[in-house]
C-alpha cells in the first residue's frame, strides 16, 4: 500500500493544506499528516508561530477528514532542540528521521511545495516528491487572526475552511489567540527550519 506522508506546521490547517490532502488522497491508499510539534519537559510549546496544540491541529485535520486520513504525532522535537542540528550529522536528527519513515511503511513518499526542504528530505532519504505551492499561506491567516484579536476589523477566516475556522473561534483556542496576538514572536529559523527559542 503506498503511503503519503505530509510534513508541516498546520498552525491553523489552512484551505491549501485542505487542498493538498485532498491531492494526496488520489495520489495514495493512505495518507498520514504529521504536524510538527516541539515538547519541552514534557509540555508542548507553543508561541504566536505555533498557536494550536498537536491536538488541535489534529483535530482540524480529522473535521475536514474523518477517519479518511491518519494523524501522527511522529514529527516530534523534544528539548534541547539544539540536539537536532546541525541536521545530517545529529544523530537525534536521524532518530526521527527513523520515526517518520516507520509511519509510512515500505512503500511511501513524503510531499513538500518547498525546494529547500525537498532538498532535505531528500538528504534524509525520505523520498520527497515535490508539489506546487499554493496561494493560502498559514503566516498570513495567523497574522490576520491577531490583527482581528486586537480588536481590527479583518476578514480573519478568509483563507481557513470553515470547520477548521469554527475550531479555531472556539473559546480555548480563540483565547489562545487572543494571548499570543500582542506577543513576541520569538521563533528562530536555523537551517531553513523553525524552532522556538
Amino acid at each position: 500500500m503506498r503511503t503519503a506522508l505530509y510534513l508541516a506546521h498546520m498552525n491553523p490547517v489552512t484551505e491549501a493544506h485542505e487542498q493538498i490532502i485532498a491531492d494526496l488522497r488520489s495520489e495514495a491508499e493512505r495518507v498520514v499528516v504529521m504536524p510538527v510539534r516541539f515538547v519541552r519537559g514534557g509540555e508542548e510549546v507553543n508561541s504566536r508561530s505555533f498557536p494550536f496544540t498537536h491536538a488541535t491541529r489534529a483535530r482540524m485535520v480529522r473535521a475536514l477528514f474523518g477517519d479518511g486520513v491518519a494523524v501522527s504525532g511522529a514529527y516530534t522535537f523534544t528539548a534541547p532542540f539544539s540536539r537536532y542540528l546541525p541536521p545530517l550529522l545529529s544523530r537525534e536528527s536521524w532518530r526521527l528521521r527513523r520515526r517518520i519513515a516507520a509511519e509510512g511503511g515500505g512503500d511511501y513518499f513524503t510531499y513538500t511545495g518547498d525546494r529547500a526542504e525537498w532538498l532535505a528530505l531528500g538528504a534524509y532519504g525520505l523520498r520527497p516528491v515535490i508539489g506546487r505551492r499554493r496561494a493560502v499561506s498559514a503566516t498570513g491567516v495567523r497574522e490576520r487572526m491577531y490583527r482581528a484579536a486586537l480588536g481590527e476589523n479583518v476578514d480573519w477566516r478568509r483563507g481557513l475552511p470553515g470547520a477548521v475556522a469554527d475550531i479555531v473561534a472556539e473559546g480555548e483556542n480563540w483565547g489562545r489567540v487572543c494571548r499570543l496576538a500582542g506577543a513576541e514572536d520569538t521563533t528562530r529559523r536555523v537551517m531553513g527550519m523553525k524552532f522556538p527559542a
